[in-house]
């Protein structure tokens, strides 16, 4: 059997949902928009002046994160007149990876953490890092992943330990952004 690698070939079909995700979120204004809004920000005109973002541009992306899910679109219930926006469930779910995204600017392009500091509501204290998590908890690293085929999971969910299975470790790869 050939050595497994992810298909990079396919990133553009359904197989990958990276391209998916890419083409709803992957723009640095949705990224000021979604950091926004997970700060409480929810019309319109206070978007413009927190985010220094252009009329015409704040529309079209308050649109197609409407349209993708991501936000809601309804009429303030104190001013029928303003339009309020509102992280969804979907939304809310990309909190991860904004912080993620914060951290890694903080330790390779500013070098200092930015200010304020996230920190757990109970005990007032910074967040740690976000990590990867095996499914025993296991802080994982790059030289610590594999791709196994979807076909292969099941039976090696089945039968711990199998030496037949391809398994292609993402540090043999040669790229470490294959994930």
């Amino acid at each position: 059997m050939g050595k497994l690698k992810e298909d990079l070939s396919t990133l553009g079909g359904g197989e990958c949902s990276l391209p998916v995700s890419l083409e709803v979120i992957g723009e640095r204004w949705c990224f000021m928009i979604l950091r926004a809004a997970l700060n409480g920000v929810g019309h319109f005109e206070d978007f413009l002046s927190q985010i220094g973002i252009a009329r015409n541009i704040l529309a079209n992306r308050l649109t197609r994160m409407v349209d993708a899910g991501i936000m809601t679109r309804r009429p303030c219930e104190h001013d029928k007149r303003k339009v309020e926006y509102r992280l969804t469930e979907k939304g809310q779910d990309l909190l991860p990876t904004m912080i993620a995204l914060r951290q890694w600017g903080e330790k390779w392009e500013t070098g200092i953490q930015s200010n304020p500091i996230l920190c757990d509501s109970r005990d007032r204290l910074p967040i740690k890092r976000i990590t990867m998590r095996a499914h025993d908890d296991r802080v994982l690293e790059l030289h610590d992943l594999c791709w196994i085929d979807e076909s292969e999971l099941q039976a090696s969910q089945q039968q711990a330990g199998r030496d037949d299975m391809v398994v292609r470790h993402l540090k043999e790869i040669g790229e470490p952004s294959a994930a």
